[in-house]
């Protein structure tokens, strides 16, 4: 019998790239899948090329998968706290061939070395990437890590 994949998330909320970092390796990932429409931070740190410098600088790979952010309806919906508003969003996002491109790349990443899904909310039950996971690796072993 196969083991699952283990795939971990998390989100940088209340985080420093310092914190985060140290949880990410304390964890063992070696890889960060950036699942954010829009890689751009303005907490110190998080923007998507001083990340992944501080990343590399770590051992870690970062890789961002556009396609699989959430487009600016479904953020607006998460903000409100609409999470109905933010499925039917996300729902139709993962639905374009783009997408669904990146979404088997996702996957595929994950299965070479142990990745984390990254987005900004810490609470991964408000957050799409668990929407996400749900959604096209639902059969793996998801560990949920907070900073």
């Amino acid at each position: 019998m196969l083991t699952p994949m283990k795939l971990f998330t998390i989100g940088y909320e209340g985080a420093t790239q310092e914190a985060f970092i140290a949880t990410l390796r304390a964890a063992g990932v070696e890889r960060v899948i950036d699942v954010r429409a829009v890689p751009l931070s303005r907490k110190p740190g998080f923007s998507k090329n001083v990340l992944a410098a501080g990343l590399r600088e770590a051992g870690i790979d970062y890789v961002h998968l556009k396609a699989l952010g959430t487009p600016p309806e479904g953020r607006e919906a998460a903000r409100k706290g609409n999470r109905a508003g933010l499925e039917r969003v996300y729902a139709g996002q993962l639905e374009l061939p783009e997408a669904m491109v990146q979404a088997q790349q996702m996957i595929e990443l994950a299965a070479e070395k142990p990745s984390a899904l990254l987005c900004f909310e810490r609470d991964p039950g408000m957050c799409h990437r668990t929407l996400l996971h749900q959604a096209v690796s639902a059969e793996a072993d998801i560990v949920d890590l907070y900073v």
